[in-house]
C-alpha cells in the first residue's frame, strides 16, 4: 500500500510504499477514507516517542470502509462503513478492569505504538471499529475519535455536572475544542482561554460563555479547569479552581514538569487528576453522541498528498478544531 512513512525518528514524512498490513484471526482490514492529524503526527518526527518499529506509519483518527475481516470477527463484514477506536487495550484488561482499562497498561494508541491511518489500509482489532455515525460526514468521523475519547473521558473522571463551571484551557486543539463542545452539551458552563482573539471569538461561538486571554489573568474560578497546556498556563489553572475543585490533565503541549504548592493543594482540598484517552466503553458512548447531533469541529481539509502543508498548518498552532485529511473513497 501507499502511505506517509517515517523512515526514521527524529525524521520527516515522505511519501512511499509499504506491504498491505496483514489481517489477523480477531482483526479488521480498513480501507481509509478519511483520517486526521493529532499533536503525535509532530511529536514522532522529534523521536519523542520513537517508534519501536520503522518504517512507520502515522495517523490516530481513522474512518473507513471494512476490506476484509478475520475468521472470528462476526459484527462487521466487507463493505460496511466504520470509524476507529484509537486506543487498543488488550482484550484481558477490557475483560478486568471495564471503563478503566485504559489505566491498566498496555495501552497501544494507533498511529504511536502501531501503523496508523496516514495510508491506504488500517488493521486494528475488531472491537476497535465500529459502525460510524449515520448522517456525519468522512470528515466528521475522522475528526472526533481521539480527541472526543480523550475530553469525555477527562470530563467523566473530573465529575463535570450539569450547571457546573468548566474552564478549558488552550482552546484551538482538537481535545481542548471536544471538551468545550461536550460541556456544554452536558448543561456546564463553560469558558475557554486562548492567545488568539479570533479563537476566543469562535470558542464563544461554539458554546463558550466568555474567553480570556492564556496570557494574562483569568477573572473567574470554576468547579472544573481541563489542562493540556501544560508549564505555560499550570499556575492560572491551579488558581482558577474554587475551594474543592478539580483539575484534570492530559497533556502537556508545553512541556512536562510543573510546580504545585502543597499547602494551595490541601488547604484549598483541590484534586489534580491524570487522565489519558479512553474505554471501549467510553467511545461507543462517544459514538452516540456524534450520532445525536455533538458537533464535531473540522478546521481544514487536506487532500492525502498534502500532508506536509497538513504537519504545517498544525506545527503553527493555526487550526481550531481538527485538521482532515480526505482519501480516495
Amino acid at each position: 500500500m501507499k502511505a506517509w512513512l517515517l523512515e526514521e525518528s527524529p525524521g520527516e514524512y515522505a511519501f512511499g510504499e509499504v506491504p498491505d498490513p496483514e489481517v489477523g484471526d480477531d482483526d479488521v482490514r480498513v480501507r481509509v477514507v478519511a483520517s486526521a492529524l493529532n499533536h503525535m503526527d509532530l511529536w514522532l518526527t522529534r523521536g519523542m516517542p520513537r517508534p519501536k518499529v520503522l518504517p512507520h506509519v502515522p495517523g490516530c483518527d481513522v474512518a473507513g470502509i471494512v476490506e476484509s475481516v478475520g475468521a472470528e470477527v462476526t459484527h462487521v463484514e466487507a463493505g460496511d462503513e466504520v470509524v476507529v477506536n484509537p486506543a487498543v487495550i488488550p482484550l484481558e484488561a477490557v475483560v478486568t478492569h471495564g471503563i478503566d482499562a485504559p489505566a491498566a497498561g498496555k495501552l497501544a494508541i494507533v498511529g504511536e505504538h502501531r501503523w496508523g491511518g496516514h495510508g491506504e489500509l488500517v488493521v486494528v482489532p475488531g472491537r476497535n471499529v465500529v459502525a460510524r455515525p449515520a448522517h456525519v460526514s468522512w470528515e466528521e468521523t475522522a475528526a472526533f475519535p481521539m480527541a472526543y475519547l480523550t475530553a469525555w473521558r477527562m470530563l467523566r473522571r473530573a465529575r463535570l455536572r450539569a450547571g457546573e463551571s468548566v474552564l478549558v484551557v488552550g482552546v484551538g486543539g482538537g481535545v481542548s475544542t471536544a471538551a468545550v463542545a461536550i460541556a456544554a452539551r452536558l448543561g456546564a458552563v463553560v469558558y475557554a482561554t486562548s492567545r488568539d482573539a479570533e479563537k476566543r471569538k469562535r470558542a464563544v461561538g461554539m458554546g463558550a460563555a466568555e474567553a480570556f486571554d492564556s496570557n494574562e489573568d483569568w477573572p473567574i474560578t470554576v468547579d472544573v479547569v481541563v489542562e493540556t497546556v501544560g508549564p505555560a498556563t499550570w499556575e492560572r489553572s491551579i488558581r482558577a479552581l474554587k475551594p474543592a475543585g478539580r483539575l484534570v490533565v492530559a497533556g502537556g503541549t508545553s512541556g512536562q514538569t510543573v510546580e504545585l504548592s502543597l499547602p494551595r493543594l490541601f488547604f484549598k482540598q483541590i484534586e489534580v487528576i491524570g487522565s489519558t484517552t479512553g474505554s471501549h466503553e467510553e467511545f461507543a458512548h462517544v459514538v452516540d453522541l456524534v450520532g445525536q447531533g455533538l458537533p464535531v469541529h473540522v478546521d481544514e481539509v487536506f487532500e492525502l498528498a498534502e500532508y506536509p502543508a497538513a504537519i504545517e498548518r498544525l506545527h503553527a498552532g493555526a487550526q481550531l478544531g481538527k485538521i482532515v485529511l480526505r482519501h480516495s473513497a
